[in-house]
């Protein structure tokens, strides 16, 4: 057989041994970050702190602006966590910086405690959008009756009826209801009702106590002779 005649078987190819697979870094999709807190937000539910008398001063007025009756200072000290001192101080800086500047809000401290209230000559404007420009004002004999008894306090209805020298069941009943006067206890020699004048009387006339109450003018004589009255 020659050469040429043999078959030639065909050549298979021997597997060759690979080394070990070395597997590569995985890299996986970009991944995010997390975003850097930002340093000049407060939290919900933290308090900023007052170190500095702006931040301190814009607290109070925050406060200020939902009360809706006068707060104390010691009040005012707890809500905003500083010494009393430090909050006076600053309601004191508040409330001149308002004058100074003719603001048209006027921190006052009346009735033992602090409050915002409109500039008096700012008044008008302020009442004719609240009131459609009518004014409403207490009667002349309700203004006698509230005199008689802010400068006799506590007093009967039966003195204050006997000073005025009418009926004043109808105006004591207003007086009442609008919350300018409140009973307070008994007469022990009578037996009747005593009045006084309340809180809200002070605020509206812009007073601390009823000592700052003007000396008692000659419009009521009959006053001094109140204590001679049946």
């Amino acid at each position: 057989m020659t050469p040429e005649s043999q078959e030639s078987e065909p050549q298979v190819s021997e597997p060759q041994e690979s080394g070990p697979q070395v597997s590569g870094p995985q890299v996986s999709g970009p991944q995010e970050t997390p975003p850097e807190a930002d340093e000049d937000l407060v939290p919900v539910g933290d308090e900023p702190p007052l170190a500095d008398e702006d931040t301190l001063d814009a607290a109070l007025e925050a406060v200020l602006l939902v009360v809706d009756s006068p707060v104390d200072e010691d009040s005012l000290a707890g809500a905003l966590g500083e010494k009393v001192p430090r909050v006076r101080k600053a309601l004191r800086r508040l409330a001149d910086g308002y004058a100074l500047r003719r603001s048209g809000i006027d921190l006052r401290r009346t009735g033992e405690g602090w409050r915002f209230y409109t500039r008096d000559v700012y008044a008008p404007y302020v009442e004719k959008l609240l009131l459609d420009g009518q004014r409403s004002k207490l009667t002349r004999a309700a203004l006698e009756t509230l005199a008689v008894i802010a400068y006799r306090q506590p007093v009967t209805r039966s003195r204050v009826a006997a000073v005025r020298g009418v009926n004043v069941d109808g105006v004591m009943r207003t007086l009442v209801v609008r919350g300018l006067v409140e009973e307070t206890g008994t007469d022990p020699d009578t037996g009747g009702h005593l009045y006084r004048t309340t809180e809200l009387f002070l605020e509206r006339l812009g007073l601390s106590s009823l000592a700052d109450l003007p000396p008692i003018a000659p419009l009521l004589p009959e006053v001094d002779a109140i204590d001679d009255v049946g």
